[in-house]
């Protein structure tokens, strides 16, 4: 009985992903006959056998997933995408991708062409990214694709803009006497309710060695930016220091608090606050208005407020205070990577540096606010609850934790909590009302549905999962939702950690 259902569950799969691919090729007739090839093959047998939810729990039910190898469709003008700093989806179901032209290798970038009056050190003539091109030579691919880059869910490419590799915009569009500083290295993207685009950048300074990409040539990427769609200029909040400052209310740009290489934000709908996880310096989540950009609070672990720079720093690594026996450390390690916040009021915080994740309630009066937490009481300071994930974790200095990302099931409880473990290569999925592993989606690779260096997880409408990659990884991921849309059950009360031999 069992062996019929999952064999019914693969045959509706297949002819869903079918349904896909017949849209994508418009209906072609010869083409449409052909698709019968890949399912004679067991192509499509093996994409949902080796992208789909493993590991899953025997008392819990999830959503299953198969990668859309066809997505998103290929970019205009030979352009080439770079790692993927940022990727959000927004309340059209388009998914916005946040890319860095500045990591293309010089391969790569091979149609990137001499900047006029740009030469290195040796005085050689070079493009965009500092590479030489003394005799004018390159290679028939690439050019690096615009920062922001638009796609619908069937990956059609609606709009791209900004960065140095924007012909144009850079003085144009985004003019620093306006306010507007374009950061080194562009890290974390969202779309508010009223369709504004906010974007940040994690540059600790100025490159050593500038190229004629430098957009930043001031200090650190202490700043979030404010766009409107199409990428006109709105707002910055911020300015560019050379070193963390977690308490700061108002040492950015008219009077805005200064941040220090955020990684995320999002804006509360019902409050009109913004939240951002600040960050890879600082160690705080800082609440702004997001009309004005005015300093409304801020909060690090367990609530604390005011943070402490220094102690982190004494303290050393996770695995060294988890040596020593301290399992609930008071301050955010870096990098604090992500917020986000569910229907029902709960602000998730990704505290990569710490392997772990903390929950904290939005309408708490006392969170943001001067507060001392330091045992990690729950209902104090605003703090909830927490969550270790794959705690045993730690390759540095590489790659610094756990949990980079976060997204929720939509269904109306918001039942699947996914979190995104850039170390370990994969997305578990957790039954958000009893935080325990249901299953997970993905493993360390470079084949399809597989990561390398996964850095961001976000979902559409429809429960499909959309990834991005940093690192040599440089791709971003379609994973099409099938079966239910809900978590329930229970699972592991221990998430992450090696899978055990079957």
């Amino acid at each position: 009985m069992k062996q019929r259902m999952e064999m019914g569950k693969r045959h509706t799969s297949i002819a869903a992903l079918t349904i896909v691919w017949l849209a994508s090729i418009g209906g072609n007739p010869v083409a449409a006959a052909d698709i019968n090839v890949l399912e004679n093959a067991g192509a499509l047998d093996r994409l949902i056998k080796q992208t789909g939810v493993y590991h899953a729990s025997k008392t819990g039910k999830t959503p299953d997933f198969v990668t859309d190898p066809s997505w998103p469709k290929p970019l205009p003008h030979s352009w080439l995408l770079g790692q993927i700093g940022g990727l959000y989806v927004d309340r059209h179901d388009h998914i916005w991708a946040y890319n860095r032209p500045r990591t293309l290798t010089d391969v790569e970038a091979g149609l990137e062409k001499v900047v006029p009056g740009g030469t290195d050190a040796k005085g050689q003539p070079v493009n965009g990214l500092g590479f030489p091109r003394p005799t004018g030579f390159g290679a028939d691919c690439c050019n690096a694709a615009p920062s922001v880059l638009e796609f619908d869910s069937n990956g059609n490419l609606l709009r791209a803009w900004g960065g140095p590799s924007d012909p144009g915009f850079i003085g144009g569009k985004c003019k620093e006497q306006e306010g507007c500083i374009w950061p080194n290295s562009e890290h974390g993207i969202y779309v508010d309710q009223h369709d504004n685009v906010w974007l940040a950048g994690n540059s600790a300074s100025v490159p050593k060695e500038a190229t004629p990409w430098t957009t930043n040539k001031h200090g650190g990427d202490g700043f979030v930016l404010k766009f409107d769609m199409n990428g006109n200029f709105k707002m910055r909040i911020g300015g560019t220091p050379n070193g963390p400052d977690s308490n700061d209310t108002n040492g950015g740009i008219n009077g805005t608090p200064l941040l220090y290489q955020p990684a995320d934000m999002i804006v509360d709908p019902k409050t009109n606050r913004l939240y951002v996880a600040d960050g890879y310096g600082n160690r705080r989540i800082l609440i702004a208005d997001a009309d004005n950009g005015k300093y409304i609070g801020h909060f690090g672990a367990y609530g604390n407020n005011p943070i402490d720079d220094n102690d982190p720093k004494a303290a050393g690594r996770w695995p060294s205070d988890y040596a020593m026996g301290n399992r609930k450390p008071v301050f955010f390690r870096n990098p604090v990577h992500c917020v986000k916040i569910t229907e029902d009021g709960k602000i998730y915080v990704c505290d990569r540096g710490n392997d772990r994740i903390q929950i904290f309630d939005v309408n708490s009066t006392t969170l943001g606010k001067p507060c001392s937490n330091p045992s990690g009481q729950s209902g104090k300071c605003g703090f909830v609850t927490e969550r270790f994930i794959s705690e045993h974790t730690e390759t540095m200095p590489v790659m610094p934790g756990t949990a980079v990302s976060m997204s929720f099931s939509t269904d109306k409880a918001q039942s699947c909590l996914y979190v995104a473990d850039n170390t370990n290569m994969t997305i578990y999925i957790l039954n958000r009302s009893n935080l325990q592993e249901l299953g997970r989606v993905g493993r360390s690779g470079r084949m399809t549905g597989e990561f390398h260096w996964l850095h961001q997880v976000s979902l559409d409408s429809k429960g499909n999962i959309y990834t991005a990659e940093v690192d040599t990884g440089k791709r971003i991921q379609k994973f099409i939702r099938y079966g239910g849309v809900s978590c329930s059950g229970t699972g592991s009360t221990t998430v992450g950690g090696p899978i055990p031999a079957q």
